[in-house]
C-alpha cells in the first residue's frame, strides 16, 4: 500500500464505480468459472483493490469474501499493466513470506492481469490460482488478458448505466419541477 497522489487518484476512480461490497454478479460469476475451465485452474477470481482490503467480486473455487490487503498479491499485481506471474511461489522472493504461501491455503501459482478503467486506473485484477506450480504462455496471458478486458467492460457498462438512470431521474424532476411552475403561473 502506498500514499501516493496515483493510489489516491485510483482508489478516487475505485469508489467512483460503487462496486465495493455489492452483490454477486451473474456474468461475472460465468467469467470467473469460464476462466477457471479454460485454464484448468482450482481457484479464478475478479478482484477489487481497495485501501486497506481486497475485495472478490466475483470468485470461482474459493469460500472467502476478502483478505487484508498487505498479505494479497492482487496489491502487487496492480502496480504492472502486464500480466503478473508467480510459477511457484515457494521458490520466488517476491512471495517467501506471504500469509497465503507459508499459511493453511498453500498457493504456489499466481497469475494476474489488471482491471484497468478506461482513464488509466487499475481498480483490481482478473487473477488465477493454485497450489501447485504451474506456468502460462503467450497465448494464455493474452486470453487472461482478455477476459480483464471483458470483465472491465462489464464494469464500465454497468457505472453507465448507473449514470444514465441517474442522469434521467434528475430530468425528470426537472420537468415535474417546470411542470408544477407552469401549472402555478396558469
Amino acid at each position: 500500500m502506498t500514499d501516493t497522489p496515483h493510489e489516491a487518484a485510483r482508489l478516487a476512480a475505485l469508489k467512483r464505480y460503487d462496486i465495493l461490497d455489492s452483490p454477486q454478479d451473474g456474468s461475472l460469476n460465468r467469467l470467473t468459472a469460464l476462466a477457471a475451465k479454460m485454464f484448468n485452474m482450482p481457484i479464478a477470481i475478479i478482484s477489487m483493490v481497495d485501501e486497506d482490503r481486497i475485495w472478490f467480486k466475483s470468485l470461482h473455487g474459493l469460500d472467502a469474501e476478502q483478505i487484508d490487503r498487505g498479505g494479497g498479491l492482487c496489491d502487487s499485481a496492480i502496480l504492472s499493466e502486464d500480466v503478473y506471474i508467480v510459477e511457484d511461489a515457494r521458490q520466488d522472493p517476491r512471495t517467501l513470506t506471504n500469509p497465503l504461501v507459508v499459511g493453511e491455503m498453500g498457493l504456489r501459482f499466481y497469475a494476474a492481469s489488471p482491471l484497468t478503467t478506461h482513464d488509466g486506473h487499475n481498480l483490481g485484477t482478473f487473477c488465477l490460482i493454485d497450489q501447485k506450480p504451474r506456468y502460462l504462455n503467450q497465448a494464455q496471458q493474452l486470453m487472461l488478458q482478455d477476459l480483464a478486458g471483458i470483465a472491465m467492460d462489464e464494469i464500465e457498462l454497468r457505472l453507465a448505466a448507473r449514470s444514465a438512470v441517474a442522469a434521467s431521474t434528475r430530468r425528470v424532476a426537472e420537468l415535474e419541477q417546470e411542470l408544477e411552475q407552469a401549472r402555478k403561473q396558469a
